[in-house]
């Protein structure tokens, strides 16, 4: 089944829901359109009682090559720009979706690119893929959540590093880094996050998604409060 938007395909085969980036030529750049596409497509793949795994991808040459830098200088106003990002805030619902989240990365991951995949679950990269985050280059910081969400995944030195430097980084560093779990060739990467799907989806999903929430709320407690977390979500299990 595909569900067709104008940016992003949605689609799913047995328990795997699959959301491309679609915008190749410009190696699916996110504009102001595809965040509202992939806040629906996410929306339904959440929803959907059939799927039990997401894959998030990209389309043709890249995975996403960050913001849509045409766009720039034409957004709203920043009153209207606000609003928009209350209703359609596109990173807070990845976060919120209970199912596991598996991002297949190639070519490269710039800017939002990078913080989209941060906001997911496991990332599986092909090895040419380069990443980066070029915000403070530019004269800007990371604005979709970048300063926030790389130093919960890597090292301190390591996220100023990334977030400081703005170099693309190959795969290899950004598997030694902790920007992404597994690095695999081109031809291999959507069979492995298939492969991590369906294994994914055999296990009793009350206790994946249970395990997602211990490891997420408890990161935001005190230990004690952490582990009493756990101790609830057993008993609830």
């Amino acid at each position: 089944m595909l569900l067709p938007f104008e940016t992003v395909l949605f689609e799913k085969d047995g328990p795997v829901g699959y959301v491309t980036l679609n915008r190749p030529r410009v190696i699916n750049a996110v504009n102001v359109q595809m965040r509202d596409d992939l806040y629906q497509a996410m929306s339904a793949a959440r929803d959907d009682p059939d799927i039990s795994v997401i894959i998030l991808k990209g389309a043709e040459r890249g995975f996403c090559s960050g913001a849509d830098v045409s766009e720039f200088g034409t957004a709203p106003s920043p009153i209207i720009a606000r609003q928009v990002r209350w209703e359609r805030d596109q990173w807070g619902l990845i976060l919120g979706i209970p199912k596991p989240i598996i991002v297949a990365i190639h070519g490269y991951a710039i800017g939002a690119g990078i913080e989209m995949s941060l906001c997911c679950d496991l990332r599986i990269a092909s090895e040419e893929t380069r990443f980066g985050l070029p915000e403070v280059a530019l004269g800007m910081i990371p604005a979709a959540g970048g300063s926030q969400t790389v130093p919960r995944h890597l090292r301190l030195g390591h996220s100023m590093e990334v977030l400081l430097r703005g170099d693309l980084i190959g795969a290899e560093d950004a598997l030694r880094m902790g920007l992404v779990q597994r690095v695999v060739s081109r031809e291999a990467l959507l069979p492995t996050a298939e492969a991590w799907a369906h294994r994914l989806a055999s296990f009793d999903q009350r206790a994946a998604r249970a395990a997602k929430e211990a490891v997420y709320r408890g990161l935001d407690l005190p230990l004690p409060q952490a582990l009493e977390l756990e101790q609830a979500l057993v008993a609830r299990l």
